[in-house]
């Protein structure tokens, strides 16, 4: 690879102008519903490849990881427009955000596992300085070789994990059963919450 190429800075890949557009697209949307303050993080591998799968996406019409993150929190999106949808989700104070912000290029070098293991300390230390959740989510089995990084005293917050692995909601066949146990540990966090401040 030439020392021209332009790397992409939400996910290390060479990135092209389209590259570059679609990402700062992608960011744009999901800063409008990012909470003030964000109570569960929900930290997935990679950005899905359609926009009908990003849950910021404008156009609603969810499928895919956005159909799944909306269930898994609680909300029902039938009837309402997808600004509706999102307002609630960012209500409850969920944010979501990927180790590697724009889809994977079949094509990159050294793999998804590379540039997974490449991003996470510039992820981390955003999580830390910017983000600053209270407690933070896995939501991709392709994050659980990383579970030491998580667990290693980077991060001011606990980890939610479902039976002390990531929420596979990235999986095939379990992804239901993963997606109702993250809606449990939500929702008993949310009501933790709740009696603290009573």
């Amino acid at each position: 690879m030439s020392e021209g190429v332009l790397r992409c800075d939400g996910c290390g890949q060479p990135a092209s102008s389209e590259h570059i557009a679609r990402r700062l697209r992608r960011l744009e949307w999901a800063t409008r519903y990012r909470p003030v303050h964000i109570g569960t993080l929900l930290l997935g591998a990679v950005a899905p490849e359609s926009d009908a799968d990003f849950i910021y996406s404008r156009a609603g019409a969810w499928k895919g990881e956005a159909e799944v993150l909306i269930s898994a929190a609680g909300l029902i999106a039938e009837g309402k427009s997808a600004e509706v949808t999102l307002a609630e989700f960012q209500r409850g104070g969920l944010f979501l955000t990927h180790v590697l912000e724009c889809p994977f290029d079949d094509g990159a070098v050294g793999g998804i596992q590379q540039l997974l293991a490449n991003r996470l300390p510039a992820v981390l230390a955003r999580i830390r300085r910017s983000l600053k959740p209270k407690r933070l989510a896995p939501v991709s089995m392709l994050l659980q070789q990383f579970l030491h990084a998580f667990h290693s005293g980077e991060l001011p917050c606990p980890v939610l994990l479902d039976q002390g692995k990531p929420f596979a909601l990235d999986g095939d066949a379990a992804v239901s059963e993963s997606a109702k146990h993250l809606r449990e540990a939500l929702a008993s966090q949310s009501a933790a919450a709740r009696q603290g401040s009573a």
